[in-house]
């Protein structure tokens, strides 16, 4: 019977590997597309045997399907985090949201080709894993949604707001405004354009504020 710190091990070398498949695939199908990129590819991007992919992922669409799953989970998790981090240290709603623009821009400068790869993915109707993407994108706006809710209900914000699209309207707001900082104006810093959307964020454009 195997043991609890063997399985433990097994489980650390099969997420390890994964990983690795996520990396490469992710750059490849960046690089390429969906369709050109094949698994002999991946497997030779992630130094691993072809066999292994198949031995991890039952095809090339299951191992996309999971990447965007891994991807927004990660995504989804640092945006929960900035706004519970905001909410221990006493600050606002508003705060929070902030906080959360920071965190995505930081996701998105570390992982540029999964948020491209995904901002993609979103205006395509005819993948397999559709559903899936539209599963993922929901749980991240979700995480948004939830601090909005907040603070219509303590009063920060007015009780007008349409909450599900101010959620995804702010998510949008820091994905194509990362992603243009990426691909055109690289030589800002992240410091910069947090600064840039934290002031949109409050209101501030007009200079009435």
């Amino acid at each position: 019977m195997e043991s609890s710190s063997t399985a433990s091990q097994s489980g650390s070398r099969r997420e390890a590997t994964r990983q690795k498949l996520y990396e490469a695939a992710v750059t490849l199908i960046a690089e390429q597309g969906f369709s050109a990129t094949t698994v002999d590819e991946i497997a030779e991007r992630a130094g691993v045997a072809k066999g292994t992919v198949y031995y991890n992922f039952a095809s090339k669409s299951v191992l996309f399907e999971e990447l965007l799953r891994h991807g927004v989970g990660l995504l989804t998790a640092s945006l929960r985090e900035a706004a519970e981090r905001t909410a221990r240290e006493g600050g606002g709603r508003v705060d929070a949201l902030d906080a959360m623009i920071r965190a995505g821009l930081v996701f998105i400068d570390r992982y540029p080709a999964f948020t491209q790869l995904y901002v993609a993915e979103l205006w395509r109707t005819n993948r397999a894993w559709q559903s899936t993407l539209l599963v993922v994108r929901q749980q991240a706006v979700a995480v948004v949604e939830g601090v909005l809710r907040e603070g219509v209900a303590g009063g920060e914000f007015s009780e007008e707001i349409d909450v599900p699209l101010t959620a995804a309207a702010l998510v949008g707001m820091v994905l194509v405004a990362a992603l243009d900082w990426k691909a055109f104006q690289p030589e800002r810093s992240l410091d910069d354009v947090h600064a840039a959307l934290s002031r949109m964020l409050q209101g501030r454009v007009s200079g009435r504020g």
